[in-house]
């Protein structure tokens, strides 16, 4: 059985300059999710938080982190943005 830590500090989580810039372009809040490919960083329009996520502050906005990639993520980064949704 995977035990997941709920009593997980957002605070380990950073936030790079340019994912920050990025969303607020986009005017939004972003949510880490899990997909087939890893970790991906969607509009929650898209992907809308759960009660269990992590939140990250991300300048004005808030990032969401599934509770199940939070452990696994020390940096959120461009690289979780698909590339389709780049500018």
């Amino acid at each position: 059985m995977i035990r997941i830590r709920r009593d997980f500090s957002s605070e380990r989580i950073t936030v790079s300059d340019d994912v920050i810039a990025y969303i607020e372009k986009k005017g939004t809040d972003f949510r880490v999710s899990t997909s087939c490919g890893g970790p991906i960083l969607l509009p929650v329009s898209v992907k809308p938080p759960k009660n269990t996520d992590v939140q990250v502050g991300a300048g004005r906005r808030r990032i969401y982190v599934s509770m199940y990639q939070a452990p696994y993520i020390d940096t959120i980064d461009m690289a979780l943005i698909p590339f389709s949704e780049h500018d």
